[in-house]
């Protein structure tokens, strides 16, 4: 029987010994959690007619993390609905390059508004985790307005305001969109797609809501107001 010199037996020790250290370190190593509290539900209705304002929100959705940015970090999950009852969720997205990659894979198709199915899927992540608030844009409302209020409370007994972006005016969706809106002590305001700054201040200001709430959006509106940032202001309990 050969019998190995010492100076192997040490290299294969050392190797078998690093190797042992090395998943060690890796069995117990975590998976990083998300350095931020800073969680926010952004919600689209991508229904055949709401291709131009998913396309103008892939433009213009980096604005959520810039102005985040300037008080703190900001963790959001994109969801949306279209076609025969579907309904897609990300996981939680930190950079703007991340959100733009999902968003811009998505087309737009025929179908019924699921907003009570959001408002049921952000009652359900506010109970895994605090949520700051939930932000759905859309233009009208086909299900039950009852389902949608009961929905609603669940998210105001979690603290979770909700801002809904109504483009149009049509009066149904508008008067649903409002009481969720007074339910949760979030906001609706109306705007105009063909006016994307609109939209921009909307979701800049949301998103300064969400990281720095209601004092955030008085240092705004102190610096140089915009009717945007005014009309959820204006909606907005005192803290």
């Amino acid at each position: 029987m050969t019998t190995e010199p010492p100076s192997k037996r040490r290299d294969v020790t050392n190797v078998r010994t690093s190797v042992e250290q090395f998943v060690s370190a890796a069995a117990g190593a975590k998976s990083p959690a998300l350095r931020t509290t800073h969680r926010l539900v952004f919600g689209i209705d991508a229904t055949a007619s709401r291709q131009p304002t998913w396309d103008l929100a892939c433009e213009l959705h980096d604005e959520l993390f810039r102005e985040a940015a300037r008080l703190g970090n900001i963790a959001i999950q994109l969801c949306y609905f279209r076609g025969q009852g579907e309904f897609v969720t990300s996981g939680w997205t930190t950079t703007p390059a991340e959100l733009h990659e999902r968003m811009a894979s998505v087309l737009c198709r025929g179908g019924h508004t699921q907003l009570n199915r959001l408002l049921t899927h952000t009652a359900e992540e506010a109970a895994r985790h605090p949520l700051k608030a939930l932000v759905f844009i859309g233009d009208c409302f086909e299900e039950n307005p009852s389902q949608a209020i009961n929905i609603a409370g669940q998210l105001a007994l979690r603290g979770v305001p909700a801002f809904l972006f109504q483009e149009g005016s049509d009066p149904t969706a508008a008067k649903v969109f409002a009481a969720i809106a007074s339910i949760t002590r979030g906001a609706h305001v109306a705007f105009d797609s063909a006016s994307p700054d609109a939209l921009r201040r909307l979701l800049g200001a949301v998103a300064r809501y969400a990281v720095g709430g209601r004092v955030a959006l008085e240092d705004v509106s102190r610096q140089g107001s915009n009717p945007q940032t005014l009309a959820l202001l204006n909606q907005l309990p005192r803290e």
